[in-house]
């Protein structure tokens, strides 16, 4: 039945338009134009593409650009298609009745102005296909941009800031009332000079919470922050273009491959490299391409595919094809694909599961049930790559496994990671004053330990830098618990040693390497200047030497009384429950 309903689907309406291609030289000629006229439109929108990405604009404007270049190629395709189909329907070509019925078969003018119209459906959907993503890409552009703008004002302004922009769009308000961890004539004091109000905008309490409020100098500050971001990207353009770059070459907008990064990617290159700004150059040719190349497509880079074969569906349709009965007749091919393909199919649902609710994401530090632990380097729809921290090895593993096996995030929601240092002590050091030490050896790592960009390492209630009348560096961002640091823990008695053990919580998992190293290099100067010492792991057979080395040790007692004083023992021998 199935056989019998397809093979009634217009055979014999395509070969009357053979038929008519056959009989009819205008109706060839007519032909022949179409085609060589969407020949031409394909080469000339080549030629016009390569402009286009050659131009200024396609740099300052790259959506605008991109839809241009997507709608060019269909507007001359329809606007051709539809002068001959309009050239067909008014009969000029044909000397016959465009509607004449012959033994009740449709007329093959009439069949060929259908074919006529479903190229233009085609066309159409194809356009529509492509257009939809780029508009939606802009929606998420413009998106992003907004959250650029939310992190400009909370870093009160980026470093390439034409002057101090921040303090021309906005205003600090101090507040009505005396903040908490101020004294009252301190705050007084401050609010009578222009360096004390500088001082209170910078001010956070032990709570980490920002005083007074911001109010605007103009209208629509994003607006004026956007036309400085286009500012710094017109600057930065003209570096490329003239040569005064690192490089020391004039650049070639176009260029295979991309010398110039087009906006939307400057923006994202400075969001990535936390908004330091972007130096023309200094990166090699192809950079941001080769860097997104292998990056899994999103769902609106496979919604063309979607829109394009609904489309066709519906041609299908309207050229009166039973969809049901085509679904039954490729139902058992379908079914034997799908067990084909159960694992793939398997993979593409997790990865779709894992991109809707980000499960997972790129970046991320896990551990996988093997005991691989490493970074998730690349999410695909058929297998997921964790690159060792190291960058020893790299795991790839079937995506589903993400989603159906047990895996250990450390950075998913996970603000504060510790870094413990274990260290034992002779027991000839007073363990009071030993873990008063290691208080101030905490304490000097919560403001000495930072990366290559001078931001700590160690999160805390309050950024180091704020006491400086500096801004913060973000260490004392997204916390959301109370952070006592150091926390100083008197472990153990060992055979040899009195074993402590100091927690600070930094700010992702692999900032605690390079903590705990820093960490054991002020501890041991901190150790060798108070006389801490660390015993061997070996018996010592002590013959009246103990009461010497105790009088040495006793020679340091004021020195580390006034550090017992000054630091205190944290927690230690207070009351207060276990960890």
């Amino acid at each position: 039945m199935a056989e019998e309903d397809i093979s009634q689907i217009s055979v014999g309406e395509f070969e009357t338009v053979s038929q008519l291609l056959a009989s009819s030289e205008s109706l060839q000629l007519a032909f022949i134009i179409m085609i060589v006229g969407i020949i031409g439109i394909a080469i000339g929108y080549r030629k016009f593409s390569s402009w286009v990405s050659s131009q200024k604009f396609y740099y300052q404007r790259p959506h605008v650009s991109r839809f241009l270049r997507r709608a060019v190629l269909p507007f001359f395709a329809i606007a051709l298609i539809t002068t001959i189909n309009i050239y067909t329907q008014t009969g000029i070509l044909l000397e016959e009745d465009f509607n004449a019925v012959k033994d009740g078969e449709m007329a093959p003018q009439k069949i060929f102005a259908k074919i006529l119209n479903t190229f233009n459906i085609l066309v159409i959907g194809y356009t529509v296909s492509h257009l939809i993503p780029i508009a939606l890409t802009k929606r998420d552009k413009s998106i992003l941009e907004r959250e650029d703008f939310d992190a400009w004002f909370e870093m009160r302004g980026f470093v390439d800031d034409n002057g101090d922009l921040f303090h021309k769009l906005y205003k600090w308000v101090p507040p009505k009332i005396t903040p908490e961890d101020i004294e009252e004539d301190e705050f007084k004091e401050l609010l009578k000079s222009k360096e004390g109000m500088q001082k209170l905008e910078q001010f956070r309490t032990t709570k980490g919470n920002p005083i007074g409020g911001y109010e605007k100098l103009v209208e629509d500050p994003f607006e004026d922050w956007k036309k400085s971001e286009r500012a710094k990207y017109e600057k930065y353009f003209q570096n490329c273009v003239s040569g005064n770059n690192q490089s020391g070459r004039k650049l070639t907008p176009g260029a295979k491959p991309e010398e110039i990064y087009p906006i939307d990617v400057w923006r994202e290159e400075k969001r990535t490299h936390g908004y330091e700004p972007i130096i023309p150059s200094s990166r090699p040719p192809g950079y941001a391409e080769k860097k997104r190349e292998g990056i899994p497509k999103s769902a609106k880079q496979v919604l063309p595919i979607g829109i394009f074969a609904a489309t066709i569906l519906g041609v299908i349709a309207w050229w009166g094809v039973d969809l049901i009965v085509l679904a039954t007749a490729t139902g058992g091919f379908s079914i034997g694909l799908g067990l084909a393909l159960q694992e793939t199919m398997q993979n593409y649902f997790a990865y779709i599961m894992i991109r809707k609710d980000k499960i997972v994401v790129e970046g991320d530090r896990v551990q996988l049930e093997t005991g691989y632990n490493g970074y998730v380097h690349k999410i695909t729809p058929r297998v997921t790559y964790i690159r060792d921290a190291l960058h020893e090895s790299i795991a790839i593993i079937p995506t589903r496994q993400l989603v159906s096996a047990q895996i250990i995030n450390y950075t998913k929601e996970n603000k504060l990671v510790p870094a413990i240092v274990k260290v034992g002590v002779s027991y000839l050091n007073n363990p009071r004053q030993v873990a008063s030490i290691l208080v101030k050896v905490g304490k000097r790592g919560m403001k000495e330990i930072v990366d290559g960009k001078g931001r700590h390492l160690v999160r805390q209630n309050r950024c180091p830098y704020l006491d400086e009348n500096k801004p913060s560096c973000g260490c004392d961002r997204d916390i959301h618990v109370e952070v006592v640091q150091p926390v100083i823990r008197f472990n153990d008695f060992n055979d040899s040693s009195l074993d402590f053990s100091m927690w600070l919580y930094v700010r992702d998992y692999g900032a605690q390497f390079k903590t705990k190293t820093d960490l054991r290099m002020i501890m041991y100067e901190e150790f060798k200047r108070y006389d801490i010492r660390i015993p061997w792991p070996i018996r010592t057979i002590y013959q009246g030497d103990e009461k010497k080395e105790f009088e040495e040790i006793s020679k340091g007692d004021q020195d580390r009384k006034r550090v017992l004083d000054e630091y205190g023992t944290g927690d230690i021998g207070r009351g207060g429950g276990e960890d």
